[in-house]
This record gives C-alpha cells, sequence and structure tokens, in this order.
C-alpha cells in the first residue's frame, strides 16, 4: 500500500465485490496488508472488487490526523478498485494526495 509512493504505515483496507462476501486487513508499519474473508487470512473471493482504504489516527477526542485521503475511506468515494485473479503476496495499491499532505481534521464540539 503506497500513498505517492511511500508505504501507507496504518489503517485498514477493505475489498468490496459485488454481490459477494467484501474482505479486509490491517495495514502494516511496512504498507503490507493481509486479507481474511471468512477465516483466518484466506484472502479475496475473485472477481471486480472496489476499495476502502482507512488511514486516520486519533489525535485527541476533537481532531485525527488523516496519513491517506479521506476520500478513500469510503467505497463510494474511493474511485480505485482491483481485480482478484489468483492468491497474491505482492499487489500493490497506490494512493495519492494529488498534491496534497496528510492533514488534521477537527471536530466540531
Amino acid at each position: 500500500m503506497l500513498v505517492d509512493g511511500q508505504p501507507l504505515t496504518l489503517g485498514h483496507i477493505r475489498f468490496v465485490p459485488e454481490g459477494a462476501r467484501p474482505s479486509g486487513g490491517k495495514i502494516g508499519p511496512d504498507g503490507r496488508f493481509t486479507l481474511t474473508c471468512f477465516d483466518g487470512s484466506d484472502g479475496a473471493v475473485p472477481g471486480q472488487h472496489r476499495l476502502e482504504v482507512a488511514a486516520s489516527e486519533q489525535i485527541d477526542s476533537f481532531s485525527a490526523r488523516w496519513h491517506a485521503p479521506k476520500k478513500y475511506a469510503n467505497v463510494e468515494t474511493s474511485g480505485v478498485e482491483v481485480e482478484v485473479t489468483e492468491p497474491t503476496d505482492s499487489l500493490v495499491v497506490e494512493l495519492t494526495f494529488g498534491g496534497g499532505k496528510p492533514f488534521v481534521e477537527e471536530y466540531g464540539n
């Protein structure tokens, strides 16, 4: 998992296929992830998947730091798709801030 060419070091990823069970996993400090759909590290079902990547950390009760653009945290807005055809441990997903950078989001009181 990369953001602007650098490993994304935290967060969660979810693969959402049409008409089948989604799979997900935690993103590790090296940017790697292992997916589970039904049991343990069984991966994702074959087919086309829309992706969700949520990579934020709570700073305090009023703010969070986003390490990947917030639009990727929702399958409806991420715009990222991959096709799963066979088991692999080398899938690279690349995200971009599009010239931006990690940011802090302030919440209302």
